[in-house]
């Protein structure tokens, strides 16, 4: 490993609070994804132009032209004929901004990126991760406009798979980004002891759940069955499995889906509780792990609250998309124990580092 030059040093916060702006940024992308779909602003613009399509119609017959192209596709002419050229407007300002937001975000990575690296302050085991980051951010742009596609044609709104695959990717990034700013200057292996295997295993679940919460959004499950904690007068409802074949009811059966996500939140729920519960924390290095465990158990309890009130009340834009921004805040708190809870104190005292000499 190449020893990092005083210039590198120096420059660590300077790197993990760009990549925490990043993170930022990735999470209000994804509370704006959320109200596109909300508003059902998605399919509103029919192109994919990188470049060009950052420039919005700015003459009343750029916009008759566009409101044309969103025309000639099932969407309007089943579900929003006679739609009027300003109720259009509206929904085309959501996907645009959309849009253009994942642009702010790729320039605003590129750029101190490049200043780093060429100025010699980023160390060279950083740009592997960094640039893995940055094509990772396209190919979400790339998938985000795969599952516009599947929109386009055929169908009135998007494939629930290609929702569900896109809001996965954003979650990834933004865990990536945090994973790897949380990680800026620790020299020393991680270790994965019984309680950091444990956080593992929860973020695995929440990444499930997240991914459960695109397919419901995808096929607007919780728009249906709003009641709590009975689902169609029942815990467990008839119809779970009723269509051909059984796998087909746990991604197109709206039904099955929210139970699917109902059954998954109570399971991370108490998996989470169990943890706070039965891991001891013994070693004074311990302290930042159990602080993020600790806002951990309170984030993921308001979020399932968060849940059940969405639901009740047929999924508001508000609530919605503060649900979906509460999935990438427990997830964080979920990374922030992750980090800490897999540290090596043993390592530390053997180099003579203290427990949070990493973070410096």
């Amino acid at each position: 490993m190449t020893t990092p030059t005083a210039r590198q040093i120096a420059a660590r916060p300077y790197i993990r609070l760009w990549l925490y702006v990043m993170a930022g940024l990735v999470f209000a992308m994804v509370i704006v994804g959320g109200a596109t779909r909300l508003t059902d602003s998605g399919l509103s613009i029919t192109e994919w132009r990188p470049l060009l399509g950052a420039i919005p119609p700015l003459t009343h017959e750029a916009w008759l032209e566009a409101f044309a192209k969103y025309k000639a596709i099932p969407e309007y002419q089943i579900v929003n004929k006679g739609m009027s050229l300003e109720e259009f407007e509206f929904i085309y300002w959501w996907e645009w901004g959309h849009r253009f937001m994942g642009r702010i975000i790729g320039l605003t990575f590129l750029l101190p990126f490049l200043f780093f690296l060429f100025t010699g302050r980023m160390e060279r085991s950083q740009v592997p991760r960094l640039v893995g980051l940055f094509i990772l951010g396209g190919l979400q742009g790339a998938l985000g406009w795969y599952m516009v596609k599947s929109g386009l044609t055929e169908r009135v709104d998007v494939s629930q798979y290609r929702l569900a695959a896109h809001l996965t990717l954003a979650t990834f990034i933004f865990a990536a980004i945090c994973w790897t700013a949380l990680g800026i200057g620790r020299e020393r292996p991680r270790q994965f002891g019984i309680m950091g295997n444990r956080a593992g295993v929860l973020v695995v679940l929440l990444f499930i759940q997240i991914a459960l919460g695109g397919f419901v959004a995808g096929l607007d499950a919780g728009m249906g069955y709003n009641t709590w904690p009975l689902m169609d007068g029942q815990f467990i409802p008839a119809g779970l499995f009723i269509m051909e074949p059984l796998w087909r009811n746990l991604f197109e059966n709206a039904m099955t889906v929210q139970f699917t996500h109902r059954m998954t939140a109570y399971f991370v729920v108490l998996a989470v509780i169990a943890h706070w519960l039965i891991t001891p924390m013994r070693r004074q290095s311990d302290d930042n792990a159990r602080r993020g465990l600790n806002g951990l158990v309170v984030a993921v309890l308001a979020q399932a609250m968060i849940g059940i009130w969405t639901l009740l009340a047929q999924v508001p834009i508000h609530l919605g998309l503060i649900h979906q921004g509460g999935a990438l805040v427990v997830l964080a708190f979920a990374l922030v124990h992750l980090h800490y809870a897999t540290l090596s104190p043993q390592m530390g005292a053997r180099v003579g580092l203290s427990p949070a000499a990493d973070l410096r």
